[in-house]
């Protein structure tokens, strides 16, 4: 398409410079909203080159630790000393009855069967009348031996002693091997003052 230059006028009135001006007005609205594609484009352009923001994950709950159980404090155990004058006066009376430490002290090993078991009759009688004497015995468990018999919770580990295959709790259900020996009733003699129970046998003089 060619332009002929000789329809354009040679002279401007008003009506041609406002068109004039409509057309740079234009002109100028296409280069600003042009621009303002250009800087849109740069701006989504910087927003997808830039990672997207962690999102922080939810951090999953430990589970709690378990309480420990309360241990419950041990109980404090009131040892209580035994004097020896109880004891020292028994071994007094197994000697003066039954020649009891005499025996034990004495060596054995040259002596015959049959001679031991004279000297253990001596001894047996003697110390059975000591018990007998001076104390009160009764069996801890009155039910027969070899019987069965059941130990209920509860019971006093002084008294019944378990043995074997010990599994669970109480109840327990088993065989009486030995009913066992309380000592019901006391009846020691009464010392004088000046008496010295350490002394369980007197030394023998012949003059």
């Amino acid at each position: 398409m060619k332009f002929d230059f000789t329809t354009l006028p040679e002279t401007l009135d008003i009506v041609h410079i406002a068109f004039a001006s409509l057309a740079v007005f234009e002109l100028i609205l296409l280069v600003i909203l042009l621009c303002l594609s250009v800087i849109g484009l740069l701006r989504k352009s910087n927003r997808a080159a830039v990672p997207a923001a962690v999102v922080p994950q939810p951090v999953a709950e430990q589970p709690a630790e378990p309480t420990p159980a309360r241990r419950e404090p041990a109980k404090t155990i009131t040892l209580r000393e035994a004097t020896p004058d109880a004891a020292l006066q028994l071994l007094g009376l197994l000697q003066q009855e039954a020649r009891f430490v005499d025996f034990i002290e004495e060596d054995i090993q040259s002596f015959s069967d049959a001679d031991i078991g004279a000297a253990a009759r001596i001894v047996h009688e003697g110390c059975h009348k000591v018990l007998h004497n001076h104390f009160e015995m009764a069996p801890v468990h009155k039910q027969r031996e070899n019987s069965r018999v059941t130990i209920q919770a509860g019971f006093d580990p002084s008294s019944i002693r378990l043995s074997g295959n010990i599994v669970g709790k109480p109840p327990f259900k088993g065989t009486l091997i030995h009913r066992g020996w309380k000592i019901t009733d006391t009846r020691l003699p009464k010392l004088s003052k000046n008496h010295n129970v350490s002394v369980v046998a007197s030394a023998e003089v012949e003059l």
